[in-house]
């Protein structure tokens, strides 16, 4: 007899109906793998071919069959390009509940289509459904001999062609209805919580990326006093290692303390979370990253942190103004980048140009002069527009009779080590992003950075620079409409945001 779980794919009704099939799939196969991991690290026997057919992740199918033309549809997101199936396996489909129904939603509505669900042939790896310090000695069994009876993670079978558009369509098979695949999404999630520390499920979907701990402290003293002021939707602060203050005990929270007690020094890329939902359970507050210098660093974290499908991230850090005009303090505002970063030239080549987001840039610039206080001459005083140069070597200064001709040739205003690529990333995984820095040095003007004079800057500069970030945050929470940009997609895109 059949199990009711691995019949084949089943019609459901509509997009919530569908996400309730999912979530009971996904908890029947990750329930049947840890029972057979349990039993077997007891003593007990191995599963069978039969039992592991459970171990599977579901999938979702989306049918578009016209009577008609396909509808033109002007939004970014939600489009169906052709007739025909798509499909793609889910993992966390309660944690992705509100992101599946709002791709659905409008995919029902404007085209009719038909949704199924049913398992997949994708299998679930056993490390994917460990809880965090689970015993795997047990019974002296070690990781090979549970890679003869346990689905593990294959490099073959994880990767981003969709995202890069080197997928091949099978003849038969669906068109992909996502950008990423179950087994993708399970691998960043785990990668997450190695590299920053929390539990991935806190990872809200307004994201700040920086590349001081400076801007650590002001950003968990700020969480802390929206807290404790009782600002309607917030929840809770929560820093590495799990340390969580909620609105009680906000009020009392020392910072320095918080900071102090949470063990951040043991990841690499640590990650701060002010949590806030909106009436209807939707995730809707900010995260930062300390993400360290470097473009390796800020494309690890970029790879892992768009399977969330956050609605922005923004790289608020620190720069060399490259302009004699410009004084420690001002603030660039990228809207090109050179890349000489050369991690990401194989995947977005450098002819390929990276286009600064209408929305995002003036969020960014409407901040500005709402912090500061400043408008007209005197913010464009502060706040400089232009190209930004992003280096994979720290001491490019050191062959600058090599790059001069190409900063001139640039009009490049700031140099760094990781907008572009956060950039590139962006427009890479289509996720709308966006740059603003703070001078903290001027390598050709002789302007560097000195013991005194950089302290001075950072007690000055840091809590400004965050608060102008975290507004145009909350601006772009407020109006999202375009958010999401035509820009960001491809002719043959996947339907799924």
């Amino acid at each position: 007899m059949i199990d009711d779980e691995l019949r084949p794919m089943e019609s459901v009704a509509d997009p919530a109906a569908a996400v309730d099939r999912l979530a009971a799939l996904h908890a029947g196969a990750t329930d049947a793998l840890r029972a057979a991991l349990d039993r077997f690290l007891d003593g007990g026997p191995p599963p069978d071919a039969a039992e592991r057919l459970r171990f599977r992740y579901p999938e979702l199918r989306v049918t578009y069959l016209p009577r008609g033309p396909v509808p033109r549809i002007s939004r970014a997101t939600a489009k169906l390009q052709v007739p025909g199936t798509y499909a793609t396996t889910v993992t966390q489909p309660d944690h992705f509940r509100s992101y599946l129904e709002a791709q659905l939603e409008p995919l029902v509505a404007d085209y009719g289509v038909s949704l199924e669900v049913g398992l997949s042939a994708q299998e679930i790896p056993y490390p994917y459904v460990l809880e965090p310090g689970a015993d795997l000695t047990r019974g002296g069994i070690g990781p090979a001999e549970l890679a003869t009876y346990f689905p593990v993670p294959l490099l073959s079978v994880v990767g981003d062609e969709i995202a890069d558009g080197t997928w091949q369509q099978a003849p038969g098979a669906p068109r992909p209805l996502a950008l990423f695949d179950a087994i993708r999404v399970d691998y960043s999630l785990r990668r997450l919580v190695h590299y920053t520390g929390c539990d991935w499920r806190h990872v809200q979907p307004w994201i700040l990326l920086t590349n001081y701990h400076r801007y650590v402290d002001r950003f968990v003293r700020h969480g802390l006093e929206r807290l404790a002021a009782g600002e309607a939707g917030l929840e809770q602060m929560i820093l590495p290692g799990g340390i969580a203050v909620g609105r009680a005990e906000a009020a009392g929270a020392d910072p320095a303390a918080l900071i102090a007690a949470s063990p951040w020094h043991r990841f690499q890329m640590p990650a701060y979370h002010l949590v806030a939902r909106r009436p209807d359970g939707t995730l809707e507050g900010t995260t930062l990253v300390n993400i360290g210098v470097g473009p390796s660093n800020a494309k690890t974290i970029t790879d892992h942190l768009a399977v969330l499908r956050p609605h922005c991230w923004l790289m608020v850090g620190h720069c060399g103004g490259l302009r004699q005009s410009q004084r420690i303090g001002d603030y660039v505002l990228a809207h090109g980048y050179l890349r000489r970063d050369r991690i990401l030239d194989e995947l977005v080549p450098t002819d390929v140009p990276v286009p600064a987001l209408a929305e995002v840039q003036l969020a960014l610039q409407a901040a500005a002069a709402q912090v500061t206080g400043e408008q007209a001459e005197a913010l464009k005083s502060r706040l400089r527009t232009g190209t930004v140069v992003t280096y994979d070597d720290r001491n490019w200064e050191l062959r600058f009779s090599q790059e001069r001709r190409r900063i001139n040739l640039s009009r490049a205003i700031g140099v760094d080590m990781e907008s572009g690529t956060i950039a590139a990333q962006g427009y890479r995984l289509r996720v709308p992003y966006g740059t603003l820095l703070c001078v903290s040095d001027k390598p050709l003007h002789g302007e560097i950075k000195l013991p005194g004079s950089a302290n001075a800057f950072y007690e000055r500069a840091v809590a400004e620079h965050l608060l102008i970030g975290l507004a145009a945050l909350d601006a772009l929470r407020a109006d999202r409409q375009g958010l999401h940009s035509r820009k960001l997609r491809s002719f043959d895109e996947p339907p799924f945001r």
